[in-house]
């Protein structure tokens, strides 16, 4: 029976008569699910059985919540913006400078990177991390350039870990070779590794617990949430704690503007009232680009993280309006260790479910079930908003991200990216690069090199266009070849709040 029929036939009986023939339904479905995890279960080699046991355990829980709730919206009449001093300004936290003893205070984090994506969006096999961002570097490298930078300007030992997923994590491990000698202890944790399920059966598509051949489109990692489970069945939590670690500071991998923060840190580590804060959620002003970014706000008592899934379809124009909801979740997180130990141990962390629907090659429709790390900002104690600058949420997530990064808009300095001081104005330019250009490669064959865009504005470019060396891109300039036409940029071109249109090819003598 599909979960549509249920829910159907549900409706066509009395109140309390569906509700008794729900939890019927209810309990005979998990008791099918538990029977087929069972059977994948006996499929694992010796080797890789309490593992998996752990994350089959782990998928069974979630799959209990997602059949007890009631679906993912939350009550919008409860929702009220976070009082003012929840969400406090950088500039506040800034102004109470650094203390003399800044080493031992970085001496008690960890940098956790989330490192379970692929690059498949941008064209690319292989770990969205081992992809080159600037001058060769790849993300996983200005991470180590910047926290080596830290532990040699302040003699200390910050360490860096790493969240992989099945699919990151073989070479991921290859690639850490070559920062043996990097003053930066690398530690590695998998994400878990869960059944995907059937659309209508709503039980899992794999049937043993390979994920390679038919049955590599079988398995998903559950979202970023899954940190906090993951990272204390792994050990390493108990590891970084008996070490005297106390905070994480964690960020997705291709964040480049997610670097540690002195302030911030001792903000955590040095409360200003004595009550020490447990996580704190850095989030910055919406602009009209982020109008789908979770925000946080006021309910039931607790600060709490809302996504837009989470909104009613009446109010999700409400939700986007950057004058009610001004902020946004950057996903830069600091996360006392003590607290991710204690609640993991009650099991206490309360996250909202996700649920992502998927169509697999063969057409089949499935649904995978994720959390994401943010949304446990309600189970921790005193939690706070920082308001922080827009430079620190520079996710590259597409080519046209990339172009901004690999420009001159941007200095690379021990491994972080700053805006360069010749650009007048802080903002970032819209790019918005067009089909030809989404994967890496045909991206970095059509520009010879990174145009001048100091003085941009606005970028739009579509169609079958190439850019000659040393071109310079100021004000809007909209670049648009037809179906079949081609634009070829010529070398040293000076495009100044131009639309280019039709054809030009420029042919070498």
């Amino acid at each position: 029976m599909t979960l549509q029929e249920i829910q159907n036939l549900s409706k066509a009986m009395s109140q309390d008569g569906a509700s008794q023939f729900q939890e019927v339904i209810r309990q005979e479905l998990e008791l099918s699910v538990k029977k087929e995890l069972e059977k994948i279960l006996t499929t694992a080699p010796s080797h890789e059985f309490e593992h998996t046991k752990k994350d089959l355990d782990g998928f069974r829980k979630l799959f209990h919540r997602f059949l007890q709730e009631k679906g993912p919206s939350v009550d919008w009449g409860k929702i009220q913006r976070p009082p003012e001093d929840s969400i406090q300004p950088y500039e506040k936290i800034k102004a109470r400078g650094l203390p003399d003893n800044i080493s031992s205070v970085l001496n008690k984090l960890v940098v956790v990177k989330l490192n379970g994506g692929l690059g498949t969006s941008m064209g690319c096999k292989g770990p969205k991390s081992l992809i080159g961002v600037r001058n060769e570097n790849t993300f996983l490298d200005l991470t180590v350039q910047q926290i080596e930078h830290l532990n040699k300007t302040y003699n200390t030992d910050v360490p860096l870990v790493l969240m992989n997923s099945f699919n990151t994590d073989e070479d991921t491990k290859k690639i850490l070779q070559k920062y043996n000698h990097c003053r930066v202890k690398i530690y590695t944790f998998n994400q878990s590794r869960y059944p995907r399920i059937n659309k209508e059966s709503l039980l899992p598509v794999a049937k043993d617990v390979s994920y390679s051949g038919e049955n590599t489109e079988a398995w998903y990692p559950p979202g970023h949430g899954d940190i906090y489970a993951s990272f204390y069945n792994s050990g390493l939590l108990d590891t970084l704690i008996g070490e005297g670690k106390e905070y994480i500071f964690v960020s997705n991998i291709d964040n480049l503007g997610a670097t540690v923060d002195l302030y911030i840190l001792n903000h955590l580590m040095n409360p200003p009232n004595g009550k020490p804060c447990e996580f704190v959620m850095e989030v910055t002003n919406k602009t009209r680009a982020d109008v789908k970014g979770g925000t946080l706000t006021q309910y039931e008592g607790k600060l709490r993280l809302v996504e837009i899934a989470q909104v009613p379809k009446a109010h999700v124009d409400e939700f986007k309006s950057v004058s009610k909801f001004k902020i946004f979740n950057t996903n830069n997180l600091w996360i006392s260790l003590a607290a991710v130990k204690r609640l993991q141990e009650q099991n206490a962390i309360d996250m909202e479910i996700i649920v992502n629907p998927k169509t697999l090659d063969g057409g089949l429709n499935v649904i995978q079930l994720e959390t994401a790390v943010g949304a446990a900002i309600k189970s921790f104690e005193n939690s706070l908003g920082i308001n922080v600058p827009r430079s620190r949420f520079l996710p590259v997530k597409t080519t046209s991200d990339l172009l901004l990064v690999m420009s001159n808009l941007y200095s690379l300095n021990a491994g972080s990216l700053t805006m360069s001081e010749k650009r007048e104005f802080p903002t970032v330019p819209l790019v918005k690069l067009g089909s030809s250009f989404t994967k890496v490669q045909d991206y970095l064959r059509r520009f010879e090199s990174i145009p001048d865009m100091l003085e941009l504005d606005h970028l739009t470019v579509s169609g079958d266009v190439t850019f000659g060396k040393n071109v310079s891109l100021k004000g809007t300039v909209i670049i648009i070849a037809n179906h079949g036409d081609r634009i070829d940029i010529p070398p040293g071109a000076v495009l100044e709040n131009k639309i280019v249109s039709g054809n030009l090819r420029i042919l070498d003598h």
